[in-house]
């Protein structure tokens, strides 16, 4: 409840809503929640998801009870980690004739840049 609206009855803070254009939803069969942050995950099972509609805003509100883990050791923190297209994988190794496994230490080295990975390896 917002500050200094003690005691007011939640229909007529329904219809002063719906007045100023703002509508709230709540998002039904929410079965988690996932904060990412550089560091940290938070993970909030069965939350209570509300959605606020405010001229075009939409804002979102989670309730629940979060677990934190830090995110190197959440098996999603290697997930996130960029896949390597096949294509470029095959390119590189169609055009220098490695194997699988140094075509894909070559692009990673390089930034997923197949030119550069080529490079790479036929300049070794």
């Amino acid at each position: 409840m917002m500050p200094g609206m003690r005691g007011v009855n939640p229909r007529q803070m329904k219809q002063a809503m719906k007045r100023m254009g703002i509508t709230t939803d709540e998002i039904e069969g929410v079965e988690e929640v996932i904060i990412r942050t550089r560091n940290k995950e938070y993970v909030i099972k069965d939350a209570a998801v509300t959605v606020m509609d405010m001229q075009g805003q939409r804002t979102f509100q989670v309730i629940g009870e979060a677990v934190v883990s830090d995110r190197a050791s959440t098996p999603s923190a290697k997930a996130s980690e960029p896949q390597l297209p096949e294509e470029d994988i095959e390119l590189v190794m169609g055009q220098t004739g490695s194997t699988r496994e140094q075509a894909v230490k070559a692009l990673k080295e390089s930034a997923g840049q197949p030119a550069e990975a080529i490079l790479k390896i036929m300049s070794a």
